[in-house]
Protein backbone atom coordinates (compact mmCIF):
# COMPACT_ATOMS: atom_id res chain seq x y z
CA UNK A 1 0.00 0.00 0.00
CA UNK A 2 2.98 2.45 0.18
CA UNK A 3 6.57 1.53 -1.19
CA UNK A 4 9.22 4.58 -0.86
CA UNK A 5 12.13 4.08 -2.71
CA UNK A 6 15.88 6.01 -2.27
CA UNK A 7 13.93 9.36 -0.96
CA UNK A 8 16.46 12.53 -0.72
CA UNK A 9 15.40 15.75 0.80
CA UNK A 10 18.31 18.26 -0.09
CA UNK A 11 17.44 21.56 1.44
CA UNK A 12 20.29 23.82 -0.48
CA UNK A 13 23.14 21.30 0.80
CA UNK A 14 21.74 19.94 4.02
CA UNK A 15 20.42 16.77 2.65
CA UNK A 16 17.79 15.94 5.44
CA UNK A 17 16.29 12.68 4.16
CA UNK A 18 19.04 10.38 2.97
CA UNK A 19 17.89 7.56 0.64
CA UNK A 20 15.23 5.81 2.69
CA UNK A 21 13.67 3.18 1.31
CA UNK A 22 10.67 1.03 3.20
CA UNK A 23 7.12 -0.91 1.95
CA UNK A 24 4.34 -1.29 3.84
CA UNK A 25 1.30 -3.49 3.65
CA UNK A 26 -2.52 -3.59 4.57
CA UNK A 27 -2.43 -4.57 8.46
CA UNK A 28 1.02 -2.76 9.14
CA UNK A 29 1.58 -0.50 12.01
CA UNK A 30 4.88 1.57 11.18
CA UNK A 31 6.36 3.53 13.79
CA UNK A 32 8.73 5.94 12.55
CA UNK A 33 11.40 6.46 15.20
CA UNK A 34 14.47 8.65 15.27
CA UNK A 35 15.55 12.20 17.23
CA UNK A 36 14.57 15.25 16.77
CA UNK A 37 16.09 16.45 13.36
CA UNK A 38 16.61 12.82 12.13
CA UNK A 39 14.38 12.90 9.14
CA UNK A 40 11.44 11.75 9.91
CA UNK A 41 8.75 14.81 9.29
CA UNK A 42 10.47 15.43 5.91
CA UNK A 43 9.84 11.44 4.86
CA UNK A 44 6.35 11.84 5.90
CA UNK A 45 5.88 15.44 3.98
CA UNK A 46 7.19 13.96 0.83
CA UNK A 47 4.93 10.80 0.80
CA UNK A 48 2.04 12.97 1.45
CA UNK A 49 3.10 14.83 -1.25
CA UNK A 50 3.56 18.13 0.95
CA UNK A 51 7.18 18.64 -0.41
CA UNK A 52 8.63 16.80 -3.24
CA UNK A 53 11.58 14.72 -3.02
CA UNK A 54 14.64 15.67 -4.63
CA UNK A 55 15.08 12.35 -5.75
CA UNK A 56 13.61 8.90 -5.43
CA UNK A 57 10.04 7.82 -5.43
CA UNK A 58 6.72 7.11 -2.81
CA UNK A 59 4.01 5.23 -4.40
CA UNK A 60 0.93 5.02 -2.55
CA UNK A 61 -1.94 2.39 -3.13
CA UNK A 62 -0.16 2.18 -6.60
CA UNK A 63 -0.18 6.13 -7.58
CA UNK A 64 3.27 8.39 -7.52
CA UNK A 65 2.74 11.06 -5.49
CA UNK A 66 4.24 13.11 -7.82
CA UNK A 67 3.06 11.83 -11.15
CA UNK A 68 -0.44 11.21 -10.02
CA UNK A 69 -0.33 13.42 -6.60
CA UNK A 70 -4.88 14.12 -6.67
CA UNK A 71 -5.03 9.94 -6.86
CA UNK A 72 -2.56 9.42 -4.19
CA UNK A 73 -3.82 11.92 -2.07
CA UNK A 74 -7.25 10.69 -1.67
CA UNK A 75 -6.20 7.23 -0.13
CA UNK A 76 -4.01 9.56 2.82
CA UNK A 77 -5.14 10.78 5.62
CA UNK A 78 -2.85 12.94 7.15
CA UNK A 79 -2.14 14.13 10.60
CA UNK A 80 0.67 16.70 10.66
CA UNK A 81 2.50 17.98 13.42
CA UNK A 82 0.75 20.33 16.38
CA UNK A 83 -2.67 19.86 14.82
CA UNK A 84 -3.18 22.62 12.66
CA UNK A 85 -6.78 23.54 12.74
CA UNK A 86 -8.71 26.50 11.63
CA UNK A 87 -9.63 27.94 15.58
CA UNK A 88 -12.97 30.01 15.14
CA UNK A 89 -14.75 27.10 13.54
CA UNK A 90 -16.95 24.36 15.77
CA UNK A 91 -15.68 21.22 15.52
CA UNK A 92 -18.60 19.87 13.17
CA UNK A 93 -18.28 23.28 11.06
CA UNK A 94 -14.86 22.13 10.65
CA UNK A 95 -14.84 18.47 10.02
CA UNK A 96 -18.10 19.28 7.25
CA UNK A 97 -15.67 21.96 5.43
CA UNK A 98 -12.85 18.90 5.33
CA UNK A 99 -15.38 16.69 4.15
CA UNK A 100 -16.92 19.33 1.60
CA UNK A 101 -13.14 19.48 0.29
CA UNK A 102 -13.38 15.75 0.11
CA UNK A 103 -16.55 16.04 -2.33
CA UNK A 104 -18.87 14.77 0.23
CA UNK A 105 -21.89 16.72 0.16
CA UNK A 106 -25.39 17.28 1.31
CA UNK A 107 -26.86 13.63 3.46
CA UNK A 108 -23.33 11.33 2.84
CA UNK A 109 -21.57 14.60 4.26
CA UNK A 110 -23.41 14.65 7.44
CA UNK A 111 -23.48 10.93 7.78
CA UNK A 112 -19.77 10.87 7.19
CA UNK A 113 -19.02 13.36 9.93
CA UNK A 114 -21.83 12.38 12.41
CA UNK A 115 -20.08 8.76 12.25
CA UNK A 116 -16.02 10.38 12.66
CA UNK A 117 -17.65 12.27 15.54
CA UNK A 118 -19.03 9.18 17.56
CA UNK A 119 -15.26 6.91 16.22
CA UNK A 120 -13.44 9.88 17.96
CA UNK A 121 -14.90 10.28 21.15
CA UNK A 122 -15.87 14.26 19.91
CA UNK A 123 -19.78 14.05 20.90
CA UNK A 124 -19.65 16.47 24.00
CA UNK A 125 -17.92 19.25 21.81
CA UNK A 126 -19.46 19.00 18.50
CA UNK A 127 -20.98 22.24 18.65
CA UNK A 128 -18.11 24.21 20.29
CA UNK A 129 -15.15 26.17 18.64
CA UNK A 130 -12.01 24.67 18.15
CA UNK A 131 -10.08 27.58 19.96
CA UNK A 132 -11.33 26.59 23.29
CA UNK A 133 -11.24 22.70 23.43
CA UNK A 134 -8.58 21.13 25.32
CA UNK A 135 -5.27 19.77 23.47
CA UNK A 136 -6.43 15.80 24.35
CA UNK A 137 -9.65 17.36 22.15
CA UNK A 138 -8.13 19.32 19.30
CA UNK A 139 -5.76 16.45 19.15
CA UNK A 140 -9.08 14.24 18.33
CA UNK A 141 -10.70 16.96 16.28
CA UNK A 142 -7.31 17.04 13.78
CA UNK A 143 -7.46 13.24 14.33
CA UNK A 144 -11.05 13.20 13.01
CA UNK A 145 -10.11 15.20 9.59
CA UNK A 146 -7.83 12.76 8.60
CA UNK A 147 -10.34 9.84 8.54
CA UNK A 148 -13.23 11.21 7.52
CA UNK A 149 -13.11 9.84 3.89
CA UNK A 150 -12.18 6.74 5.35
CA UNK A 151 -8.38 6.46 3.99
CA UNK A 152 -7.10 2.97 3.40
CA UNK A 153 -3.50 4.68 4.40
CA UNK A 154 -3.03 6.65 7.50
CA UNK A 155 -0.06 8.82 7.93
CA UNK A 156 -0.21 10.28 11.62
CA UNK A 157 2.54 12.69 13.13
CA UNK A 158 3.40 12.45 16.47
CA UNK A 159 -0.41 12.08 17.32
CA UNK A 160 -0.11 11.90 20.97
CA UNK A 161 2.41 14.93 21.67
CA UNK A 162 1.43 16.49 24.97
CA UNK A 163 -1.65 14.35 25.71
CA UNK A 164 -2.07 12.94 29.34
CA UNK A 165 -1.75 9.53 30.14
CA UNK A 166 -5.55 8.92 29.49
CA UNK A 167 -5.88 10.87 26.17
CA UNK A 168 -2.39 9.09 25.00
CA UNK A 169 -4.52 5.67 25.62
CA UNK A 170 -7.51 6.69 23.79
CA UNK A 171 -5.87 8.04 20.97
CA UNK A 172 -3.39 4.38 20.72
CA UNK A 173 -7.00 2.42 21.03
CA UNK A 174 -8.46 4.55 17.83
CA UNK A 175 -5.39 3.60 16.11
CA UNK A 176 -5.41 -0.16 16.86
CA UNK A 177 -9.05 -0.45 16.38
CA UNK A 178 -8.34 0.95 12.40
CA UNK A 179 -5.57 -1.06 11.98
CA UNK A 180 -6.59 -4.21 10.26
CA UNK A 181 -7.76 -2.65 7.16
CA UNK A 182 -5.09 0.10 6.92
CA UNK A 183 -1.07 0.51 6.40
CA UNK A 184 -0.17 3.39 9.26
CA UNK A 185 2.84 5.12 9.40
CA UNK A 186 3.17 6.64 13.19
CA UNK A 187 6.10 9.32 14.06
CA UNK A 188 6.50 9.12 17.36
CA UNK A 189 9.56 9.84 20.31
CA UNK A 190 7.47 7.86 23.02
CA UNK A 191 9.11 4.39 22.49
CA UNK A 192 6.60 2.74 25.07
CA UNK A 193 3.94 3.64 22.17
CA UNK A 194 5.45 2.27 19.41
CA UNK A 195 6.14 -1.08 21.38
CA UNK A 196 2.30 -0.87 22.48
CA UNK A 197 0.63 -0.37 18.98
CA UNK A 198 3.11 -1.17 15.83
CA UNK A 199 3.92 -3.79 14.44
CA UNK A 200 6.91 -2.57 12.85
CA UNK A 201 9.90 -0.19 13.75
CA UNK A 202 12.12 2.21 11.63
CA UNK A 203 14.76 4.12 13.64
CA UNK A 204 16.02 6.72 11.29
CA UNK A 205 19.41 9.15 11.80
CA UNK A 206 20.86 11.64 10.31
CA UNK A 207 18.63 11.01 7.02
CA UNK A 208 18.81 7.60 7.36
CA UNK A 209 17.54 3.88 8.24
CA UNK A 210 19.53 2.46 10.93
CA UNK A 211 17.30 -0.20 11.37
CA UNK A 212 13.77 -2.24 10.33
CA UNK A 213 11.96 -4.66 12.66
CA UNK A 214 9.57 -5.38 14.90
CA UNK A 215 10.06 -3.70 17.85
CA UNK A 216 10.12 -7.55 20.15
CA UNK A 217 13.48 -8.20 17.36
CA UNK A 218 14.74 -4.81 18.43
CA UNK A 219 14.34 -5.60 22.20
CA UNK A 220 16.71 -8.43 21.77
CA UNK A 221 19.60 -6.33 20.42
CA UNK A 222 19.28 -4.52 24.03
CA UNK A 223 22.01 -5.51 26.40
CA UNK A 224 19.38 -5.79 29.10
CA UNK A 225 17.79 -8.34 27.07
CA UNK A 226 17.51 -12.08 29.46
CA UNK A 227 19.60 -10.27 32.23
CA UNK A 228 18.62 -11.31 35.36
CA UNK A 229 17.75 -9.97 38.36
CA UNK A 230 18.45 -12.34 41.60
CA UNK A 231 18.31 -11.17 45.52
CA UNK A 232 19.87 -14.58 47.11
CA UNK A 233 21.07 -15.19 50.67
CA UNK A 234 24.88 -14.95 50.24
CA UNK A 235 27.77 -13.27 50.22
CA UNK A 236 28.18 -10.63 47.95
CA UNK A 237 31.72 -11.29 47.17
CA UNK A 238 31.04 -15.05 46.79
CA UNK A 239 28.26 -14.86 44.89
CA UNK A 240 29.55 -12.58 42.44
CA UNK A 241 32.22 -14.40 41.52
CA UNK A 242 30.58 -17.38 41.26
CA UNK A 243 28.14 -16.30 38.88
CA UNK A 244 30.86 -15.25 36.86
CA UNK A 245 32.37 -18.30 35.85
CA UNK A 246 28.94 -19.61 34.44
CA UNK A 247 29.71 -20.52 30.65
CA UNK A 248 26.20 -18.27 29.58
CA UNK A 249 26.86 -15.21 32.05
CA UNK A 250 28.97 -12.29 30.36
CA UNK A 251 29.09 -9.93 33.70
CA UNK A 252 27.80 -9.65 37.13
CA UNK A 253 26.66 -6.01 38.79
CA UNK A 254 26.08 -5.76 42.64
CA UNK A 255 23.36 -4.01 43.03
CA UNK A 256 22.89 -4.10 46.60
CA UNK A 257 23.87 -5.98 49.53
CA UNK A 258 23.73 -6.22 53.84
CA UNK A 259 24.68 -8.99 55.85
CA UNK A 260 21.85 -10.95 54.92
CA UNK A 261 21.23 -10.82 51.73
CA UNK A 262 22.76 -9.64 48.14
CA UNK A 263 21.09 -8.75 44.97
CA UNK A 264 22.35 -9.27 41.34
CA UNK A 265 22.36 -8.62 37.97
CA UNK A 266 23.63 -11.06 35.36
CA UNK A 267 24.23 -10.02 32.09
CA UNK A 268 24.24 -13.57 29.29
CA UNK A 269 26.27 -13.84 26.18
CA UNK A 270 24.40 -13.60 23.21
CA UNK A 271 21.09 -12.98 24.82
CA UNK A 272 20.61 -16.71 26.47
CA UNK A 273 18.09 -17.41 28.98
CA UNK A 274 19.98 -17.58 32.88
CA UNK A 275 17.22 -18.35 35.12
CA UNK A 276 17.75 -22.19 34.81
CA UNK A 277 21.38 -22.19 35.13
CA UNK A 278 21.47 -19.41 38.06
CA UNK A 279 18.64 -21.17 40.39
CA UNK A 280 20.92 -24.31 39.81
CA UNK A 281 24.35 -22.95 40.92
CA UNK A 282 22.22 -21.20 43.70
CA UNK A 283 20.60 -24.49 44.78
CA UNK A 284 23.70 -26.16 44.43
CA UNK A 285 25.50 -23.72 47.04
CA UNK A 286 22.46 -23.46 49.37
CA UNK A 287 21.72 -20.71 48.10
CA UNK A 288 17.63 -19.33 49.26
CA UNK A 289 16.50 -17.61 46.14
CA UNK A 290 14.14 -14.53 47.51
CA UNK A 291 13.95 -12.49 43.64
CA UNK A 292 13.69 -13.59 40.69
CA UNK A 293 13.25 -11.67 37.21
CA UNK A 294 14.20 -12.12 33.98
CA UNK A 295 14.23 -8.47 32.16
CA UNK A 296 12.85 -8.47 28.25
CA UNK A 297 15.09 -5.72 26.99
CA UNK A 298 14.48 -1.70 26.74
CA UNK A 299 13.57 -0.28 23.54
CA UNK A 300 15.52 2.98 24.59
CA UNK A 301 18.67 1.31 24.69
CA UNK A 302 18.70 0.23 21.21
CA UNK A 303 17.78 3.57 19.80
CA UNK A 304 20.31 5.32 21.98
CA UNK A 305 22.57 3.20 21.08
CA UNK A 306 21.98 3.29 17.23
CA UNK A 307 21.40 7.02 16.85
CA UNK A 308 24.07 7.68 19.35
CA UNK A 309 26.30 5.26 17.40
CA UNK A 310 25.20 6.78 13.83
CA UNK A 311 26.08 10.45 15.05
CA UNK A 312 29.16 9.70 16.14
CA UNK A 313 30.18 7.90 12.58
CA UNK A 314 28.87 11.34 11.03
CA UNK A 315 31.13 13.38 12.68
CA UNK A 316 33.68 11.30 12.19
CA UNK A 317 33.01 11.66 8.28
Amino acid sequence: MICVKELVKDFGGRVAVNGVSFELSKGDVLGFLGPNGAGKTTTMRMIVGFLPPTSGTAVVCGHNIVQDPIQARKRIGYMPENAPLYGDMTVQTFLQFVAEIRRFIGKERDEKVDATIKKCFLQDVRHQTIETLSKGYRQRTCFAQTMIHNPPVLILDEPTDGLDPNQKQLVRNMIQEMAADKAIILSTHILEEAEAICTRAIIISNGKVVTDSTPAELKKQAPSYNALTLKIVASAEEAKNTFEQLGDVDSVDVLDSSTDHVSLRLFPKNGQPLATTALEEAHSHNWLVKEMQSESGRLEEVFQHLTVTENVSEKVK
